[in-house]
């Protein structure tokens, strides 16, 4: 590649079909135009499509390109956050709340890419430090969540939970879940947590299915950071990265959660609002009482010229 060719990493969900022809038609379009596009090893074949190259991870692209639902994108995000790169999502599932544009939108999208008509927004992530026996054992990031539950369907885990060093609670759950605004609209959502907009910068704290008369859902400082103790009594957990990337934890675990220093950069090709795009995935009841306002205004006000 020379220094003047442009690069396009593209991650698809190539167990649907749609997602998979959705890439190749988008491979076409990029590489008329000059654009290289590389594809991880094995999904670099299943696009059946001359000239893509395997990617390698050494590469330095312009954009990360996915076709996919949001199991996919956060596949992606994986990629993108490690060489800081744009992430654009193109949805083919259901939701598609990470998405930037829909499989219908392909061809307009395509073009903004070639034109590179769009601009970048950093999204929060949140780095994890899991404490074993006063040990740093593993440490981990999340776009969406991280998750601490229980391991076992049939027992809860006790948790101890501090908030910049000061303990706030003791709850008997089934977990607890550390989230972005960006992930206020996934795990965090269904476990009864706020809808955050992605301007807002803070993190969320939503206990799963709690025993105890504190546990509503908790919005604190982005500078803040969080600490969940797995209670000696309590039952084994497994904690979660965006549900991709798992590990065991022992009675004793500690869980120390904080905004990461590095956000994962989102490509967008839409000006449309955060509250349409809630309106619109949610298939929210907004028919029968919104007014045009900006009709109403002009209905109201006097023509120019007339009597007042």
């Amino acid at each position: 590649m020379t220094d003047e060719t442009r690069q396009i990493l593209l991650v698809t969900h190539t167990g649907r079909p749609s997602a998979t022809e959705t890439a190749r038609r988008l491979v076409t379009r990029l590489q008329t135009e000059g654009i290289d596009v590389v594809a991880p090893a094995d999904e670099a074949a299943e696009l059946a499509v001359s000239r893509v190259g395997a990617w390698s991870g050494a590469e330095t692209v312009e954009l990360v390109v996915v076709v996919g639902g949001d199991g996919t994108i956060l596949r992606g995000a994986e990629l993108a956050r490690a060489g800081r790169t744009p992430l654009l999502g193109i949805n083919v599932g259901r939701v598609g709340f990470l998405a930037e544009a829909e499989q219908h939108d392909l061809d307009r999208v395509a073009e903004q890419i070639v034109a590179k008509d769009y601009t970048v927004e950093p999204r929060v992530a949140v780095e994890v430090e899991i404490e074993i026996d006063g040990q740093i054992r593993h440490r981990n990031w999340a776009l969406n969540e991280i998750a601490v539950e229980k391991a076992s369907r049939s027992r809860m885990i006790e948790v101890g939970v501090e908030v910049d060093g000061r303990r706030l609670s003791r709850w008997g759950c089934d977990g607890v879940v550390c989230a972005t605004p960006t992930g206020s609209t996934a795990y965090a959502f269904s476990a009864g947590g706020p809808v955050v907009w992605p301007e807002v910068d803070a993190l969320l704290v939503v206990p799963l299915s709690a025993h105890a008369l504190f546990a509503r859902p908790l919005v604190i400082a982005p500078s803040s950071v969080i600490r969940i103790d797995l209670l000696p009594r309590s039952a084994p957990a497994v904690l979660s990265a965006d549900g991709r990337r798992g590990l065991d934890l022992p009675p004793g675990a500690g869980v120390s959660v904080r905004r990461s220093d590095q956000p994962v950069l989102l490509a967008r090709v839409e000006t449309t609002p955060f509250t349409a795009r809630l309106v619109a995935k949610f298939g929210l009841p907004v028919q029968g009482w919104t007014v045009d306002r900006d009709r109403s205004r002009r209905e109201a006000a006097p023509e120019a010229g007339s009597p007042q």
